[in-house]
């Protein structure tokens, strides 16, 4: 399930990093305006919290105990992303601005738990 949670995460990503202004206007996109007010920084910052989820789920299958540096890593990509949106008030409505952040935040966390765990039972070399 991390596997397709961070799978879904890059195709978020990718929809964020190749939006134009047609496609901006299809219902469901972000709108045009914050798209053009985040950094380039940004985008590095979501690739490396996307990219570490993916990865370190993939580690976990593959027994690796690199699956933690690469959970944390992520878990440091989502606080700076989110917390650039919300310092600069680029967030708005209750799904973005609450809902979707804390879900994120959540399963960045329960990943971490989750490789730690698996590293103190022997699960993970």
């Amino acid at each position: 399930m991390l596997v397709l949670w961070g799978l879904l995460g890059c195709l978020v990503f990718y929809a964020h990093a190749t939006l134009s202004p047609q496609r901006a206007g299809e219902p469901g996109f972000w709108n045009w305006e914050y798209y053009q007010a985040v950094p380039r920084w940004f985008l590095v910052d979501y690739a490396i919290g996307v990219g570490g989820s993916l990865f370190g789920s993939i580690a976990m299958l593959r027994r690796s105990r690199k699956a933690n540096i690469l959970y944390v890593i992520s878990l440091a990509a989502v606080i700076v992303q989110f917390g650039y949106l919300f310092a600069t008030g680029l967030v708005s409505g209750p799904v973005q601005a609450f809902v979707a952040p804390v879900f994120i935040l959540g399963v960045t966390i329960f990943q971490i738990w989750l490789a730690g765990m698996a590293t103190r039972r022997g699960w993970l070399r």
